[in-house]
Parts: C-alpha cells; sequence; structure tokens
C-alpha cells in the first residue's frame, strides 16, 4: 500500500515512518520543516521513503496520485491557553489545511483517511467520556481539531473511508521530541532539578497514551477491514491510564528511583477529563502495551544518555510564536478552506 502522510517529522510522525516503513509501505512524507527535519534526513535515503518539503495548505496536489491512504498529522497540536498565538493560524492550519488535504484526497482517488484529532475536543466535563459524548471544547486547539473533524468525516462514503482518532495525551520517547507534554515535562523537569512541576490544583483529570501505541493504532486503522472504520471515530488509549495530574507526579517520581519535591505553578488548569477507550479494544483489538512508568524512565535516561535534549523547538506554541514573530514562517491563509 502507499501511504502519504502529512506532518510526518513531528513528534509521532517520527515513530510512525519507521514502523510503516517496517512494515513495507511506501510512503510519501510531507512536512514543512518548522520544526526542523533532522530525522528524516536521518534515515537516509529509502526505497520506500520519499520526502516532500511541503505544507498542506500548498503542496502541489499531484503528490497524492497513486495512494491509497493518507495519514494527516499534519497541525499545531498543542493548546495555546494564554492566546499567544491567536485563532487565525489554528484555523489555518488546523482547520483549513487539513480540509483541505481530506477534499484533494478524495479527489485524487485515495481510499482510506486517517485523521488525527485529540481528546482535547472534550474540554471540561465529568464523568467518562466516550466517542458519543458531547464535545466541550475550550481552546483554539481543541475548537479547530474538533471542526476539522465534523468536517472532514461529512467527506467520508462509498470510495472513501475517513476515520478519526482522538489521542489521549501523548508521552514517551521520540527522535523530534516534545517537552510541552504532561508526562515529558515533568520528567524533564525531575532530571534538570530534581523538582516535578505540577500545575495548580493537582486534581484535574488527563488520560494519557505512549507515542508508540499511537503508531501502532494507526496501523490496526490502516489494516482493518474498512467498514469497521469507515466514518468511526476511536478514542486513542487506555483505561487504565486516567490519571489526575498530581498522581501522575507521584507515579513519574517513584518510577525514576532519584529523590525528587513536587513544584506547584500557575493558575488552576480548565482542561479536565477522563476518557474510555473501550470502543478501540472492542473493535480492533487495540491495547496499550506501555505505561507512563515506562516512558518516564526512558526519557529520563535519554536525558541522561545525552540521546535527547532540551531545546526551543521542543515546545510547539513557543516556538510557533517565535517563527510567526521573526518572519521565519510565512501564513498563507486559505479562506475557502477549498483545494
Amino acid at each position: 500500500m502507499k501511504v502519504f502522510v502529512a506532518g510526518g517529522a513531528g513528534y509521532i510522525g517520527s515513530i510512525l515512518i519507521p514502523e510503516l516503513l517496517a512494515e513495507g509501505y511506501s510512503l510519501k512524507c510531507l512536512d514543512a520543516s518548522y520544526f526542523g527535519d533532522k530525522f528524516l534526513r536521518g534515515l537516509g535515503p529509502h526505497p520506500g521513503l520519499e520526502v516532500l518539503k511541503g505544507d498542506t495548505r500548498s503542496f502541489d496536489p499531484s503528490a497524492l496520485n497513486g495512494a491509497s491512504a493518507v495519514i494527516d498529522l499534519a497541525a499545531i497540536s498543542q493548546p495555546d491557553p494564554m492566546d499567544q498565538l491567536g485563532l487565525t493560524i489554528f484555523e489555518d492550519i488546523n482547520l483549513r489545511g487539513a480540509l483541505r488535504l481530506a477534499s484533494l484526497a478524495k479527489r485524487y482517488g485515495v481510499e482510506r483517511y486517517v485523521f488525527a484529532s485529540t481528546c482535547s475536543v472534550y474540554g471540561f466535563q465529568g464523568g467518562i467520556l466516550s466517542e458519543r459524548s458531547p464535545l466541550n471544547p475550550i481552546e483554539n486547539y481543541g475548537r479547530t481539531k474538533a471542526e476539522a473533524e465534523r468536517a472532514i468525516l461529512g467527506l467520508s462514503g462509498d470510495g472513501f473511508s475517513v476515520t478519526a482518532l482522538r489521542f489521549a495525551t501523548v508521552y514517551g520517547l521520540s527522535p523530534k521530541m516534545r517537552f510541552d507534554l504532561v508526562v515529558n515535562g515533568m520528567t524533564l523537569s525531575l532530571f534538570k532539578a530534581g523538582r516535578i512541576r505540577v500545575m495548580r490544583d493537582g486534581t484535574q483529570w488527563r488520560p494519557n497514551v505512549h507515542v508508540r501505541d499511537v503508531a501502532k493504532a494507526i496501523l490496526a486503522v490502516l489494516e482493518a477491514d474498512v467498514e469497521r472504520v469507515r466514518g468511526e471515530v476511536f478514542n486513542v488509549g487506555s483505561n487504565d491510564q486516567n490519571f489526575q495530574v498530581y498522581q501522575l507526579a507521584k507515579l513519574i517520581g517513584d518510577s525514576v528511583g532519584e529523590p525528587y519535591e513536587i513544584e506547584w505553578y500557575g493558575e488552576p488548569d480548565t482542561r479536565s477529563y477522563r476518557v474510555d477507550f473501550s470502543k478501540i479494544a472492542e473493535v480492533l483489538g487495540f491495547k496499550a502495551r506501555y505505561t507512563p512508568a515506562e516512558g518516564a524512565r526512558e526519557i529520563y535516561e535519554g536525558l541522561k544518555d545525552g540521546i535527547i535534549s532540551d531545546c526551543e523547538e521542543a515546545y510547539v506554541i513557543k516556538w510557533y510564536k517565535r517563527l510567526l514573530e521573526s518572519g521565519l514562517m510565512a501564513e498563507r491563509l486559505i479562506r475557502s478552506g477549498t483545494p
């Protein structure tokens, strides 16, 4: 199968691309390289991989010729509670760019489309939330992902199967590391200062999933009978990895085996949600293999061994803000939302 991956040089894509190549898929990887392309260059020439530098808002659609599936990972993939970037760029990339790619994929005869969404679409709610629960996004990331998900699922039908995957908060070691995710950030703070920073008031709930489990979930959708995934939404994670943030901090600190303190910071977080992941287990047989404790240990060891390091590019919102302010990233607005 020939697969077109948008955003393949990012945190998830850096894990997914080698997984797909190992399974024998032929890939085209589109990435704007706003965060660099060191991972892709590190793969070297590979007979199953073609790398294209470009943006979902403006790439040449002929690149979709011959593709049987599209995986859309391209996005500003982090909440922006302080509204540092503003709504326009979220709408431009997360909504209009995503809808352009999906519309073109359908036009070019792509059979399967996997859209990377997020459990942030649930926002702040009590109870255990399933795919049938109402959405309540409370910031621009969640809102634009919810809108894109709804619009792209509306394109699904005979000959064009769309599946939306709502990822829990992702963690774990990746060649393109991120430290603005809760487990990763806590582990970095522990490594650098012997303290784990916890956003007040610590009782907020977060579902969690390892980046390698995310890659396995995407692969499961690609390989499933199309009738089981067409037009479907799946929460991606594990029921036993819903944690309150303070619980998660204790788990991480205890797993590494080093002395630590808890450091409180910030205003009370406004996002809190617990998620039911039964559907993906029942329909696709998906089961998470990794735990936050394992993820914290691998990140801690990676930092200690110098495999990964703290850097500006490891923080999505900060890095986009810098790119916008410096003029290094030209905004190519797509007002119509169409190709």
